[in-house]
């Protein structure tokens, strides 16, 4: 198998295979992989990276799926454990607005008290206060909220969805292969029903992103596999809007084990460039990765750095704590020679930099 050969007819426009990827992964030049991405990129976006403004929301920490790469988490009855009032919600989000921030990102566990009418209400609540994008709830909060209301996943999308519910996050991914969430997440979704729930999100016209834990107990070939999984999705719904690998960070987790380099995540990065061709957008992860890490995976493929995080609290409940203002967001993406805008949720630019 010649790299080179692969590299340039993937940058042709011929659609890589799995086995190809897995090789460059294993195999491949950082370098060479990096700079086929970083063309693949360049001539989608041109010079221009994007961020967005939002709030990460956790509206409560309890949840019954402990995961054991998750240090957030609490069980309903620690008296760490909290639910935030709407009240409470509502000032972080004029907070947000004020910060001009366009989206909140509301994230909770799977707690078992709070069925499809409290988030029918609270997004209605939102929206009657709020002109903001409420991109909200992963594939597992969507797949039990419908379990413990004795509901289809098709029906509570459309209640949430007619609620207030604009977009789904791509929450509980982490790696789409049974036998690594067998292990490390037995009691969240399966593979196939984290895939459902956001294939029939896509039916009801909710789109969403796609995400991808790397560094755990997985192997290369699960990280390929869960990529031609998110492929073959939207080759059948178009439904994702862009592709978030980030790191597991083993901080205060039961699952612990060692933070994956740097040099991996960019090599992982730059592949999932080249493989999802039908996935417009890749989001480097500068939260888990740091800002000089951050600034790298513009070369590699990356044309997003998502957020200037104005709260996140799961990576923190780790130890690792990274924050900025949009000011040295700015600053970070011109330092690359490339051009910093701001989007929306639909990746619209709302704001350039000069």
């Amino acid at each position: 198998m010649d790299e080179q050969t692969i590299l340039d007819e993937v940058a042709a426009g011929r659609r890589l295979t799995e086995e190809e990827a897995l090789y460059l992964l294993n195999e491949g030049d950082l370098l060479a992989v990096g700079a086929a991405a970083d063309g693949v990129r360049a001539r989608l976006f041109g010079k221009t990276v994007t961020f967005i403004i939002d709030r990460n929301i956790n509206y409560s920490n309890v949840c019954t799926s402990k995961c054991k790469f998750c240090a957030f988490y609490r069980d309903k009855d620690d008296p760490e454990a909290y639910l935030l009032s709407k009240e409470e919600i509502f000032k972080k989000i004029e907070e947000t607005i004020a910060l001009e921030g366009t989206q909140i990102m509301m994230q909770g566990g799977l707690h078992p008290n709070l069925a499809i009418d409290h988030f029918e209400d609270l997004f209605r609540s939102i929206k009657e206060r709020f002109d903001i994008v409420v991109h909200s709830l992963g594939a597992p909060e969507v797949a039990y909220i419908a379990d413990i209301s004795g509901i289809s996943v098709d029906e509570a999308l459309r209640r949430l969805r007619d609620a207030g519910l604009d977009s789904l996050p791509g929450a509980g991914a982490e790696i789409l292969v049974d036998h690594y969430r067998n292990a490390v997440s037995p009691n969240k979704v399966s593979a196939g029903r984290w895939l459902d729930v956001m294939r029939k999100a896509h039916e009801n016209g909710i789109k969403s992103t796609a995400t991808m834990m790397m560094g755990g107990p997985e192997t290369v070939a699960d990280r390929i596999e869960h990529m031609s999984k998110i492929r073959s999705l939207q080759d059948e719904t178009g439904g994702f809007r862009a592709f978030i690998s980030w790191t597991y960070q083993p901080g205060m987790t039961e699952l612990g084990g060692s933070v994956v380099s740097s040099r991996h995540y960019l090599k992982t990065l730059a592949v999932a460039r080249l493989f999802l061709d039908n996935v417009k957008h890749i989001q480097g992860s500068w939260v888990t990765q740091g800002t000089d890490i951050g600034q790298l995976s513009l070369s590699f493929g990356a044309d997003d750095l998502g957020s200037i995080m104005i709260e996140e609290n799961v990576v923190r409940a780790t130890g690792l704590v990274y924050k900025m203002t949009k000011e040295e967001m700015v600053r970070l993406i011109k330092a690359t020679g490339k051009e910093a805008a701001r989007r929306d949720t639909t990746y619209n630019i709302v704001e350039r930099f000069d």
